[in-house]
């Protein structure tokens, strides 16, 4: 495993994270409790040391399940936890959005319950779930978060991004507004955008960036098939089967940058497209087992893209990896 800090802050991050929704919902993952808690500890011994959760996954079982995991190993992990939603008087429908309360006094209420289901009196990078531009311009929600790190609850705080895919007003503020120290982001092959606005300005300013879905929801680690059709409750099925179609299409340009030749499965070599940019710390990939865990540990160790390959892999997403105009790449 590799290791570097988080932008700016002293938080020394995995390079390859671990997103708790997997083993904490039922959208996507793992359902056994149990089965999770062993998931968690693998990723540990692999040496995996970033845990990002919120307090709305399973309805703060994203939270108890790190406790349980890692009680006697709190001061050697990361602890990212999210908060916003208000889960505690709403109840969720499906995959509707639930309501959203950034005043103060829900953050105080919010951050207690968080350390609570957490066995643990910090959290290390307290984050602003998928905030709005209003969120993000209230100046009371930010002096309780200075207040919150004062008092020793918080090491960090940040923003992020979501739940899809866009939001570049809101990072943009956040980053060069509000200076948060971390962002967290959606980036991958297949979705560049706006997050490529965000590193230079991430750089900059020293923030250190978190990114997720490198693998755009299973189209670019092999476990999406054409004609698959999810289960109601699994989180992909609200994508329309023609999306899925051309993204396949779009995976299938993408021969050169995997297989024996190269060293690289094609989830790891989605994993380090992710890396190559200096102001991303850790990539959050989705990890629903041990054969993936160890896939997704030993990208960090597997040749890194040539600038040749990034130089199509960019002339690719720029031209819409050549599907409307049936035009082929030259080689």
């Amino acid at each position: 495993m590799k290791y570097s800090k988080l932008g700016n802050t002293d938080l020394t991050v995995s390079a390859i994270g671990f997103g708790v929704w997997t083993v904490s919902t039922t959208w996507w993952g793992i359902n056994d409790e149990d089965e999770g808690v062993r998931l968690l500890r693998q990723a540990y011994d692999s040496g995996i040391t970033l845990f990002d959760t919120a307090d709305i996954y399973g309805n703060g079982l994203g939270e108890t399940i790190l406790a349980r995991a890692f009680k006697d190993e709190r001061e050697k992990i990361i602890i990212a936890t999210k908060f916003g939603y208000d889960f505690y008087q709403h109840e969720r429908s499906g995959h509707k959005e639930l309501p959203q309360d950034f005043s103060p006094s829900f953050v105080r209420f919010a951050v207690d319950q968080s350390l609570r289901r957490l066995e643990t009196d910090y959290i290390d990078l307290y984050q602003l779930h998928n905030p709005r531009i209003e969120a993000i311009e209230q100046d009371e929600l930010f002096a309780v978060l200075e207040d919150l790190k004062n008092e020793g609850k918080i090491r960090y705080y940040g923003v992020a991004l979501g739940p899809d895919i866009g939001w570049e007003k809101e990072g943009m503020v956040a980053m060069q507004k509000r200076r948060v120290p971390s962002l967290q982001i959606i980036y991958s092959i297949l979705e560049q955008d706006p997050a490529r606005k965000f590193f230079p300005v991430a750089k900059e300013l020293g923030i250190g960036l978190l990114s997720r879905v490198p693998h755009a929801s299973g189209l670019l680690d092999g476990t999406y098939r054409p004609g698959m059709v999810f289960s109601p409750t699994d989180h992909r099925s609200h994508r329309k089967q023609e999306w899925l179609e051309t993204s396949l299409g779009k995976v299938a340009k993408l021969d050169f940058i995997y297989g024996q030749d190269s060293g690289r499965t094609i989830s790891q070599a989605a994993m380090q497209f992710v890396l190559a940019q200096p102001t991303i710390a850790s990539v959050l990939p989705n990890i629903v087992n041990e054969e993936q865990l160890r896939e997704f540990v030993e990208a960090v160790d597997k040749p890194p893209l040539t600038n040749d390959e990034v130089a199509r892999i960019a002339d690719l997403y720029d031209h819409d990896f050549y599907l409307k105009t049936g035009a082929a790449l030259s080689s």
